[in-house]
């Protein structure tokens, strides 16, 4: 098979990267699961796509604007299909039940593969093994998907967004949570949902906690807690026994980029994504990647519009209109712990979006973008913190007589 953009994953970035890039190129849309959409197809609660339709959606009524699209636009679909390899000249080898090995040769691929939960072994939490340990994710999917209550009695450790999504759903479905248990002293999810998945049914939200030990042989008895130090080590003394029957982890997503290192694209140490400039195209010439296979995003509409910047460059480059240019490296200033894009190479985008997390919480903060040490661009925010991500926006020609290096900071 023979395609302009191959485009892999079907969730949000791979829906509008392939939506985009079909209105120039001809389109293979690839996705391992039974239907398109990815994990919106599970988040059954509003709150998607505020930004872009100006109006709150929930998870599948987002991916279903998208997938209408999709279908409309004729592109070509193979669900239920998972891509084993791709090489460097962009040849994809796939498998399903229907069509058996696939072989695709593709001018432009796009990777959309999305993220993935951390698990208890990732964490290193001693104890037994029982069942009732899940992730966010498994138990968002049991109960929203599958109708299967994970327990009755839960303990929830890490304040992920995933996690507090839960502890609401749980509660209102008539588990009782206990109490989400934080390592971190700042919750790792973003305020309003802190507020109105914690506070507003009153669940116990315990910072600078973790799990010490699981107790229980077939199943979840009870979880030991205890306080932590500065250094995120257990404290002596303040371990506290919590009867339970279900344990739920919302301890981190991953990027999933094991097809990412397989071809040899270079990963940041800090996202674990790939590295990719303006027009999300990767270290590797006419591979793109966009959505949270590049770094975890907080909200789906980021996601789309990285992915709608992936797509229309990838068909340029299918179509041959991109040419290799300098390479400008993008560095992580004061305060700041990755920015994406990492490089830039003087695409012919109007507005470059930096996007980017802080080291630490701080308040009344200047955002300054240099262009070899000169400050081009500059906004004010009353309060950046780790867990949430920030953005500025600047006009690329500001940028183009850069010729050592962009830098971001945060100052304040």
């Amino acid at each position: 098979m023979k395609v302009d953009v191959a485009v892999i994953g079907g969730g949000p970035a791979g829906l509008a990267a392939a939506l985009k890039a079909s209105e120039s190129a001809n389109v293979m849309l690839i996705e391992r699961g039974e239907e398109l959409g990815g994990i919106l197809q599970q988040c059954i609660h509003p709150g998607f796509g505020n930004f872009i339709f100006k109006k709150m959606l929930t998870g599948p009524e987002y991916a279903q604007h998208f997938i209408d699209r999709v279908m409309e636009a004729g592109i070509d679909v193979k669900t239920n299909t998972t891509v084993l390899q791709i090489s460097r000249n962009k040849k994809i080898i796939a498998t399903n039940a229907e069509d058996g090995i696939l072989e695709i040769e593709a001018k432009a691929i796009v990777l959309a593969m999305g993220c993935r939960e951390r698990t208890r072994q990732q964490i290193l939490i001693p104890g037994t093994r029982p069942a009732g340990i899940y992730t966010a994710g498994t138990a968002q999917r049991l109960i929203n998907i599958e109708g299967v209550m994970p327990g009755k009695r839960i303990v929830i450790l890490g304040s992920g967004d995933v996690g507090l999504i839960m502890a609401r759903r749980l509660t209102l479905e008539g588990a009782e949570v206990e109490g989400v248990y934080e390592i971190m002293p700042k919750p790792g999810g973003l305020i309003r949902n802190v507020v109105q998945c914690l506070h507003d049914f009153n669940i116990p939200l315990h910072l600078s906690h973790t799990v010490v030990d699981i107790k229980g042989r077939k199943r979840v008895e009870g979880v030991v807690v205890a306080k932590v130090d500065e250094n995120l080590k257990p404290i002596k003394g303040t371990e506290r026994f919590i009867p339970c029957d279900c344990l739920i982890l919302a301890v981190g997503l991953i990027p999933e980029n094991e097809l990412s290192k397989q071809i040899g694209i270079e990963i940041d140490d800090v996202t674990q994504g790939p590295i990719v400039d303006e027009g999300m195209e990767t270290t590797l010439p006419g591979i793109f990647a966009c959505g949270n296979v590049v770094h975890v995003h907080d909200l789906v509409d980021d996601v789309t519009v990285t992915a709608e910047i992936a797509g229309k460059y990838a068909a340029r480059y299918a179509r041959g209109e991109i040419k290799k240019r300098k390479e400008i490296k993008v560095v992580a200033g004061e305060n700041v712990r990755y920015v994406v894009p990492q490089i830039l190479r003087g695409k012919d985008i109007d507005e470059v979006t930096f996007y980017f997390r802080v080291k630490e919480e701080r308040e009344n903060v200047s955002i300054a973008v240099s262009s070899d040490g000169k400050i081009v661009a500059e906004k004010k925010e009353m309060i950046v913190r780790p867990a949430e991500m920030v953005r500025i926006g600047i006009k690329s020609e500001l940028l183009k007589e850069t010729e050592k290096e962009i830098r971001v900071d945060v100052r304040g």
